[in-house]
């Protein structure tokens, strides 16, 4: 991956880090057909994961439809009972603010 998403996912890595400073990346799920494996965010549970695909990068809450979300940051996994998700295409703005937001969100609720 050398290309809009790479730095996709560094802006959205930043953003996590700026939200949390104490948040721990990990990097799981590595196989074959995903050599780099997927960034995973904890601080007392799963905060979310990062997926790169051909067309998107999908930043997915472990507990997102328990978070508050004024902004209507989440356009992905809406009818899941527990997760939600952010797609990002390459000419889509990330709103960071509200981004942070969520980051703060479910971090809040996991020490809940």
């Amino acid at each position: 991956m050398s290309d809009w998403r790479e730095d996709r996912v560094q802006h959205i890595r930043d953003l996590i880090n700026r939200a949390e400073p104490d948040i721990v990346e990990e990097i799981k799920w590595v196989k074959p057909s995903n050599p780099g494996g997927v960034p995973t965010f904890s601080i007392d549970g799963l905060v979310c994961t990062v997926e790169t695909y051909k067309d998107k990068v999908k930043v997915t809450f472990a507990k997102g439809a328990s978070l508050p979300d004024p902004a209507k940051v989440f356009n992905a996994s809406l009818d899941a009972g527990t997760r939600r998700a952010v797609d990002t295409r390459e000419a889509d703005v990330l709103n960071d603010d509200a981004f942070i937001d969520l980051i703060r969100a479910a971090v809040s609720l996991n020490r809940s």
